[in-house]
């Protein structure tokens, strides 16, 4: 583990305890990161899903929208 004290002045020995410590900070930090690119991951797959679903709801409606474009012209050639 660098310190900045001990580049510049003398040595600070580091107790076992500390690098046990430090080691159990880091093994938790590297959890908690793997646990949000999973969370991550997740969500991805949800708004591929919902982008997805937006793209088959868009089609409806414009293959709607020309269902009523047509009856509108058909109402209207029979006035």
């Amino acid at each position: 583990m660098f310190d900045e004290t001990a580049a510049w002045g003398a040595p600070v020995e580091t107790s076992s305890a500390d690098i046990v410590k430090d080691t159990i900070k880091k093994d938790q930090t590297i959890k908690e990161i793997i646990a949000a690119q999973e969370d991550l991951r997740v969500l991805m797959a949800k708004v591929q899903s919902v982008q997805g679903d937006i793209e088959k709801l868009g089609s409806g409606n414009a293959t709607l929208q020309m269902y009523i474009d047509n009856l509108t012209m058909q109402m209207a050639k029979r006035r």
